[in-house]
């Protein structure tokens, strides 16, 4: 079900009663919980190795709470709802968590600290963390006050979500490729990379918002002008509506691209790794809200900081080729690609339509073969 109608999408109510939010959450509860008890029961396949080493004693018993939360949520809303899907998909991941914790815990399966770093995992942990994280903060901006009246499980939801997994299950990858230009160049110009160690942090993590969007200014610019980097881009764009998931479409490319010169001019400066990490916290909390389904307008926000009306001015289908700054709309405004009409865009995605982008893997795929729109 990655390209045509959601099996959540309905016209039941959504109303506090109605079971759409106890199936809600304990779907969402379900499936991450579900995600952690594999990494328990695989912990050299889909564990982080800093989750390897630093659970917490009580985990297992933790995880057996949740999935026992996600399931009497899910038979509530079984219920109370005619359409079951969610119910369903609750119950279900209860079910594939208790079998990966007796699979555990008959196998005695336990993970070798040191010799299984350097093998390839998948962060199913990383997965599963963000799911909830993300889900408990912006699906409720999005329903309090949504700019469109559109199901939180929107038709090409499971698009997105593949590519919300993609991102975190992927992490290992990305930890070795993004960071090895800045490193190299680093270590090749030590006297330019002690220029920031010894500002405040405060004044650090400033400088390094402002040098990362300098950076990701330009090579987003870039990636819409220059054809062949359109190709991966336009994957980004293909997405018809707006919300907090959608902003995880993001060719594996074209972050990669993205981040690896960001990282780079960061590592150049030297800036301390506290700094940066903040940055990190923030970009990823200010990239997944200026996609919400939100009619917040922050207007005393706006000359200063990304929105979400201005990044979705970026993505309406009428213009596109506007409001490159992912955290300084002044950008912009200064190389003369600054664009806020009054009100909100019409529709989004690309001009032509998405016909040939629908799904995970085509839109994976299709850049590496030419497909454009």
């Amino acid at each position: 079900m990655m390209g045509g109608m959601s099996p959540f999408v309905t016209d039941e109510p959504h109303s506090l009663g109605s079971g759409w939010i106890s199936g809600t959450i304990g779907a969402s509860l379900g499936i991450a919980a579900a995600a952690l008890c594999v990494c328990v029961a695989f912990p050299d396949w889909f564990a982080t190795p800093f989750a390897r080493e630093h659970a917490p004693a009580g985990t297992r018993a933790l995880l057996v709470a949740a999935l026992g939360v996600a399931a009497a949520l899910g038979l509530f809303s079984l219920c109370l709802r005619r359409k079951k899907t969610l119910g369903m998909v609750a119950l279900a991941a209860a079910a594939t968590g208790a079998i990966a914790l007796a699979f555990a815990r008959s196998a005695r399966v336990e993970s070798s600290p040191g010799a299984s770093v350097e093998l390839p995992w998948l962060a199913l942990d990383v997965f599963a963390l963000n799911l909830v994280l993300y889900a408990a903060v912006f699906v409720p901006v999005e329903r309090l006050r949504p700019r469109l009246s559109q199901p939180t499980f929107r038709v090409e939801w499971w698009t997105d979500l593949a590519w919300f997994a993609s991102s975190a299950l992927l992490v290992q990858v990305t930890a070795v490729l993004v960071p090895a230009p800045g490193l190299a160049l680093a270590a090749a110009l030590p006297k330019v990379a002690e220029f920031a160690r010894a500002l405040p942090l405060v004044v650090q993590f400033a400088l390094v918002v402002l040098c990362a969007d300098l950076v990701q200014y330009w090579v987003h610019r870039a990636c819409h002008r220059v054809p062949f980097l359109w190709r991966f881009h336009a994957v980004h764009h293909s997405a018809e509506a707006m919300d907090w998931l959608a902003g995880s479409r993001l060719h594996l490319v074209d972050a990669l691209l993205t981040r690896a010169l960001v990282f780079a001019a960061i590592a150049v400066l030297g800036f301390d790794l506290r700094a940066v990490a903040a940055y990190l916290v923030f970009v990823g909390a200010q990239a997944t809200f200026v996609h919400c389904n939100t009619a917040l307008r922050l207007s005393w926000l706006e000359p200063f900081l990304v929105t979400p009306r201005f990044h979705h001015w970026h993505h309406a289908r009428e213009l596109q080729d506007v409001n490159f700054a992912v955290h300084l709309p002044w950008l912009d405004r200064l190389f003369g690609t600054w664009s806020m009409p009054s009100g909100w865009p019409q529709g989004y995605g690309l001009a032509g339509g998405a016909k040939g982008w629908r799904g995970f893997w085509r839109q994976m795929v299709g850049p590496f073969v030419g497909r454009a729109s």
